[in-house]
């Protein structure tokens, strides 16, 4: 193998540099117990760490690889992807962790270490020079009956500690550290970050005088053609370390909970809309942040999952309110001007200033929301002609116009905006795999009508964003709020788009970029559950596994990704895969466990009540209990949220004797 390791430390109290092993008065060594650093037999490593002292060690240790590198791009699934975009301007709003070389400029770093539960799976990869290089280890240390160890599957024990992963551009190091730091930032949020904390108890390794510790390191170093390889390494992680999420409620009872739900406590009926955000007061009424748009957050990206339970559940009333909000929606958004759907509505009448407007840099409408509304105009159609019996034609033809609008706006390279005028409908700017909705609209509507005129066109656009953003392991420009940071929520639309041409091309090469785009979308899908002691998540048993982290600027677990249900479905019938269908597991279970199945389960609300945001880490735990102790959830009910699961729950793995 071309690369080596070495050990470092950091002694609690002293300063921030890490030191040769030996210089901090701790012995360490590596032995070699198999392995050839492939995929399938990666190198194995046995790290032993002895205090030959006569007083106790209390620090940090590094475990790093080194490799030669000249322009490395990192992947640590979950948290860092390529640079992070850190090739990008830096004053912007929201602040993520990126990449770049020189001395650190908030948000910018040449170098990170994390704590180990940030990351989807325990392990970090690194690019260069056509090799992939990586390594894997535990995220956290365990009390067993056998004394400490190394969290392993299936090894029960009482949490004592976490580890933590590192990388560094100008070194070309990976790294896995027994204690962890945050450095040289926390990010909590995008607006609430963190100095490097003094090490301590909390993230320190504590050996006693004579005491030994050892644990195992798993070492890749081989070929990769292409950055997808580094897909068929968090796939083979994944089988190394996987945990499977605890069973929710069934399948049609889940349903009915979450839906019964937003239907009785989240719809508005004056305004033709569901709520964006459902509070509880001190007194035990609502309060209501009706946080109105078209999609989303809100109107179609509920309304259509809530006509898909109606139908499936035979809920005539449920049903009507569904076809109410999309009515509401089809007769008044329409923007005369430019042929496109008005964002968000109030007093004021129609606009596109919904609550994400300060945080852009261009004002219009976004391709995001043209493509995606117009997407689920068309889902809405087809489910209710064939599930309701009833046909919506104005419906397909007003998504069809909206369609027509956004593919004149694509630039040289096929793209759909991120930004439209709204005096025009001319394309103000791009660079953005969230306007890969439009595609999947475009799709769509040729499934639907049965015109195929425009497929050679939808080909260009697909092979852009594959080039551009799946196939470099890299999507941004998805959610309006994160200055396009990388994210797994732009991707779910290209994933519904590459779907929906291999249903009208029946080529291969669809099926092969869907289950790239999956991969992708699977790197941050968390593969083990993660330790919690935060409540409510900690106390009820939550499971992470299944569940996907936001972006790298939204470092929680929202459900956008349970959409994608169907799709990762129609891969593993037309291309039966053993990782896909514990992937499609994975999820489906997650995806009945996260809602109360009784009042105040979730310390909050009631049956069948869920919010967008879990936190299997220290990120976004910004919600207080009254006496001001964190937690680890939103104590609210957001209908978009439900929705999502039941895009899922309720399209072609609808079982109705689940």
């Amino acid at each position: 193998m071309s690369v080596s390791l070495h050990l470092r430390g950091r002694v609690c109290g002293q300063d921030e540099r890490y030191r040769p092993l030996a210089e901090t008065g701790l012995h360490g060594a590596f032995a070699q117990t198999g392995g050839a650093g492939t995929l399938a037999d990666p190198a194995l490593y046995t790290v032993t760490l002895r205090n030959e002292s006569g007083a106790p060690w209390q620090g940090v240790v590094l475990a790093e690889l080194a490799f030669p590198h000249k322009e490395p791009r990192f992947f640590l699934p979950g948290f860092l992807y390529g640079r992070n975009r850190g090739e990008a301007p830096l004053r912007v709003d929201n602040r993520f962790p990126r990449l770049r070389r020189g001395a650190p400029q908030l948000p910018a770093s040449p170098f990170w270490m994390v704590r180990g539960d940030r990351l989807s799976h325990p392990a970090a990869f690194a690019l260069d020079g056509g090799r992939l290089y990586g390594l894997s280890a535990g995220p956290y240390l365990v009390n067993t009956q056998d004394g400490r160890r190394l969290w392993e599957p299936g090894v029960n024990g009482t949490l004592c500690g976490y580890a933590g992963f590192a990388c560094s551009l100008e070194e070309g190091t990976l790294g896995h550290t027994i204690g962890y730091e945050n450095a040289p930032w926390l990010f909590v949020q995008s607006h609430d970050i963190r100095e490097r904390a003094p090490l301590g108890p909390d993230n320190c390794l504590t050996l006693g005088p004579g005491e030994s510790f050892s644990y195992q390191l798993a070492v890749y170093d081989l070929p990769a053609p292409e950055t997808r390889t580094v897909y068929d390494a968090v796939e083979a992680v994944y089988f190394r370390w996987h945990q499977p999420p605890r069973e929710g409620a069934p399948l049609r009872e889940a349903t009915a909970d979450i839906a019964g739900a937003i239907a009785r406590d989240g719809w508005l009926a004056k305004e033709h809309s569901y709520c964006g955000i459902v509070l509880e007061q001190p007194d035990g009424s609502y309060y209501y942040n009706r946080i109105f748009s078209i999609s989303w957050t809100n109107g179609l990206a509920v309304a259509e999952p809530m006509l898909q339970a109606a139908l499936r559940l035979g809920d005539a009333a449920m049903r009507a309110q569904a076809l109410d909000a999309i009515e509401y929606i089809a007769a008044n958004a329409r923007n005369p001007r430019t042929g496109l759907l008005y964002e968000s509505w109030g007093p004021e009448g129609w606009h596109n200033r919904g609550w994400w407007f300060d945080g852009m840099h261009t004002r219009g409408h976004s391709g995001y929301l043209a493509g995606q509304s117009a997407y689920y105009l068309l889902k809405a159609a087809d489910w209710d002609e064939r599930l309701g019996g009833t046909a919506h034609p104005d419906w397909v033809a007003l998504a069809g116009s909206v369609v027509a609008r956004l593919n004149a706006a694509k630039n040289g390279d096929a793209e759909y905006p991120f930004i439209l005028s709204e005096e025009t409908g001319a394309g103000l700017e791009y660079d953005s795999m969230g306007s890969a909705w439009c595609l999947a609209a475009a799709a769509l509507y040729a499934k639907l009508t049965g015109d195929r005129s425009g497929l050679e066109e939808m080909a260009r656009s697909e092979a852009h964003y594959y080039e551009a953003f799946v196939a470099r392991g890299e999507c941004y420009g998805g959610p309006l709020d994160t200055d396009k940071a990388v994210d797994s929520e732009g991707v779910l639309a290209y994933i519904r788009a590459a779907r929906l041409l291999h249903e009208l091309t029946g080529e291969a090469l669809y099926l092969r970029h869907l289950r790239d785009a999956l991969a992708y979308e699977f790197t941050y899908k968390l593969c083990y559950n993660s330790p919690l002691a935060v409540p409510p998540l900690g106390r009820i048993g939550w499971s992470s596994c299944g569940g996907s982290i936001t972006s790298t600027c939204n470092p929680h677990i929202h459900p956008m990704s349970s959409t994608v249900l169907d799709e990762i479905a129609y891969l593993q019938a037309h291309a039966p895969d053993a990782y896909v269908a514990a992937r499609l597991a994975d999820t489906l279970a997650w995806s009945r466990q996260c809602h109360n199945t009784f009042d105040r389960e979730y310390d909050y609300g009631r049956k069948g009540w869920m919010s967008e945001r879990f936190c299997y880490s220290e990120g976004l735990q910004s919600q207080k209990y009254p006496d001001g102790s964190p937690a680890s959830t939103w104590f609210a009910l957001m209908p978009w949220a439900g929705a999502s699961l039941l895009e899922g729950l309720t399209g072609d793995l609808w079982d109705p004797a689940g």
